[in-house]
Formats: structure tokens, sequence, C-alpha cells
């Protein structure tokens, strides 16, 4: 008898250690390898956001583009109307986020490997973009236009460019266009800052760039620089978002429009390009 209830208590003993160890178990490597907490742990929702709570959004931008997106030389903090455009639409969608700054190629990539959740550095939205990521609706009207010394009256339109050294920054939208020029020397630059330094020093002939980009150069250097022409493409600016996480576009674009009916769009024009 004794022996027979070992026997079954060997038994239960082993079906006991084989449930064990076909349970699965919750890794912190899976918790990491995600960001948020795992579907085991349970996480607590805030029924307002949608978010996980204690999410955080990673915001890429290039703090290159003022008045878009700059770092205040006091403070050392971000500014600039897309700075400010987002902080209004994250507080209104419900969402914490940091801001991560970094050039533009890599912040488009990066964006694009979802490496981050989403982009605003005055991007222009564009189809070849459009199949890397999500794009939020359009929040401002954005062209190519042509900046020169202030000086210089042989250039006065994109037909006067054959045979002159055109900069602009790579991975936007202005080398593109400037790449698609016939007859001219084009000349790449990490930054728009850098270009507009050496078109001001005369050492090329014009930049090609974004109208509000252009704005915020010129308002710095209102002497030594111009625009000429007219806008010669039709372009917006829109959020980059990655293209995993429609749930982001969801909340992004009714924040967007909210803060357009609130008037935000207008005060930060009025704050960052009024007069330029």
């Amino acid at each position: 008898m004794r022996n027979r209830i070992l026997f079954i208590l060997s038994i239960i003993l082993t079906i006991v250690m084989l449930i064990s160890a076909c349970t699965p178990k919750t890794t912190p490597e899976a918790t990491e390898a995600t960001g948020y907490p795992s579907a085991m742990e349970q996480p607590v929702v805030n029924s307002e956001t949608g978010y996980p709570a204690g999410t955080i959004i990673r915001i890429a931008t290039d703090a290159t583009f003022p008045p878009f997106e700059m770092v205040d030389e006091a403070s050392k903090e971000l500014t600039g109307f897309d700075v400010d455009l987002m902080k209004a639409i994250a507080e209104n969608a419900g969402f914490q986020y940091e801001f991560v700054n970094l050039p533009f190629d890599p912040m488009l990539a990066g964006v694009a490997e979802c490496q981050y959740d989403m982009a605003i550095a005055a991007i222009t939205i564009t189809d070849e973009r459009k199949a890397q990521f999500l794009f939020s609706d359009p929040y401002i009207d954005a062209g190519q236009i042509i900046i020169v010394k202030g000086d210089d009256n042989s250039i006065t339109s994109k037909s006067d460019l054959s045979g002159k050294t055109i900069g602009a920054q790579l991975g936007t939208t202005g080398e593109i266009e400037a790449q698609a020029i016939e007859g001219i020397t084009y000349k790449p630059y990490d930054t728009y800052d850098l270009a507009f330094l050496d078109l001001a020093n005369g050492q090329i002939d014009a930049v090609i760039a974004d109208y509000p980009t252009a704005l915020g150069f010129i308002a710095q250097n209102p002497e030594k620089l111009k625009t000429v022409g007219e806008k010669f493409t039709n372009e917006s600016y829109g959020i980059a978002i990655c293209k995993d996480r429609s749930d982001l576009l969801e909340k992004i674009n009714p924040a967007l429009q909210a803060v357009k009916n609130a008037g935000v769009i207008e005060d930060l024009a009025a704050k960052y390009l009024a007069g330029q």
C-alpha cells in the first residue's frame, strides 16, 4: 500500500514539473525590446489617452532649421515653430514625449526604421517619403525658393542658375530640386546654416531651400541675403510618423486640427515668421 502511495505521488510531482516547464515566462529582454510592459504584466492604460501609463513618445528633429527648430543659445533648449507646435499637439493628444536632436538624413532614416515614433523638422510631404513612413495632415504651406546675396542682381529666377554653383542641405527637397537643374554645379551641405554662411561669404552663388526656412535665415542676415523670383514648387510640411504607429496618426491628426482651430498656427506664424 505504501509503495502504491509513493508511486502516485511521484506521478503527481512529474505532472506538476511538466506544467511548470511549459508555462511561458516573461523575460526582461522581451519587455525591453518593445519598450512597453509585457502582456503578462497587464499594464495600466490611461482611459483618456489610450496609451499605457508611463509611455514616452520619441520625437526626432534636426534643430538647424530656424525659425522652425533651433537651439536657444542661452537656455540650450530646443525652440522654434515646430517645437512649440509639437508641444501643443502633445498636450491636446495627452501623451508624454521627449525630443531627440540629430541630423536630417539620419532623422528620416530613423523614423523609417521606427527607431523614433515620429519626427517634426520642416519635413516636406512627398510621394517618396510617403512610401517610408506615415504623414500627418499638412500644417503649413512651403515651396522651394532661391536665395542669393543681397547685392547680387545677376540671378532673378530659376532660369538664371545655369553655370552657377548652388547649395542645399543633404536629404532635403531643396537638394532634389537643385540636382534637377541642368548646367549647375551642385554643392551639398550637412546643414543649411553652413550653406547660407558660404552664400553670405561668396563661396557659392545661390541656395535652394523651403520658403519658410529661407525666411528664418534671411531674418538673421537681412542685409546679406534675399530671395529672388517666386516659389517654384507646391509643397507642405507634415509630421512624419513610424509606419507601424497608425495609432499615433489617429491621435495626431485630431490634435493638429484642434490646435489649428484654436489659432495656434496663426500665433506661431506671428511669433516666428511675421515681418520676415
